[in-house]
């Protein structure tokens, strides 16, 4: 039997119920990580949970909206007072918003957007830094997009949420240039995900890779002997 490569590791995804964070969820659990997964809906963490024990892995559920200010404190004593430390942070969980002309973005659907991309990741690292510090190979992975640096027409909540995270996810890595702490963001690129469907509702989601195409790029920057630092790693199936 090969040996597990994040055996006693812990992993938290956000995002997990569907789509990339639940296919990396069960490939970190394969690879002998604990893995908490965090999203809003209780129902489809138990079916990841099943998932994961079908496996041989084990998982926290933690249903969780990232948007809950008050919940980052909470989440940090859970974590600190179980395992003392965080291993690998996954950041996935996001938000499309509505495709549409700047002028006619209603302010609740940009907040939205916002909070879920950008702040619920700044606040990510604010609460959880202690902890993956705490770790002799931290990793932190962050889920951007290439409408990060393309800039069309019409997706600009979108757009502008995933610039600042490209932005904020570089200048933690620079903070953490000399700790054992490694900060990577990745480009999934078009992927077979609810996100991606309603974006757009006439492609063929035959012709895109699935989110467990992915899964390995993420467990090879969770690898403790991974040293990849400070990337916008842009997939390619």
């Amino acid at each position: 039997m090969s040996e597990k490569t994040l055996e006693g590791r812990v992993a938290l995804v956000t995002g997990a119920s569907r789509g990339i964070g639940w296919a990396v969820a069960v490939e970190l659990a394969k690879q002998g990580a604990h893995v908490i997964a965090l999203a809003r809906t209780q129902g489809a963490l138990e079916e990841l949970d099943d998932e994961i024990k079908s496996v041989g892995g084990s998982a926290t559920l933690l249903p969780l909206d990232l948007r809950d200010g008050e919940a980052y404190a909470r989440l940090t004593e859970a974590i600190e007072g179980r395992w003392g430390k965080l291993d690998i942070l996954v950041a996935n969980a996001g938000a499309l918003g509505t495709l549409s002309p700047l002028g006619h973005i209603e302010p609740k659907t940009w907040s939205e957007v916002m909070d879920v991309n950008v702040n619920a990741s700044w606040m990510l690292i604010r609460a959880l830094d202690p902890l993956l510090q705490k770790s002799d190979a931290g990793r932190a992975i962050f889920v951007t997009s290439g409408a990060a640096d393309t800039f069309r027409a019409f997706w600009g909540a979108y757009s502008v949420s995933k610039a600042a995270l490209n932005a904020l996810g570089l200048v933690y890595a620079a903070e953490n240039e000399n700790t054992n702490l490694c900060v990577n963001l990745i480009n999934p690129g078009p992927m077979r995900t609810a996100m991606r469907a309603r974006a757009f509702p006439g492609e063929d989601p035959d012709t895109l890779p699935r989110p467990a195409e992915i899964a390995p790029l993420f467990l090879e920057l969770s690898d403790p002997a991974c040293k990849r630092h400070g990337e916008v790693i842009h997939f390619q199936r």
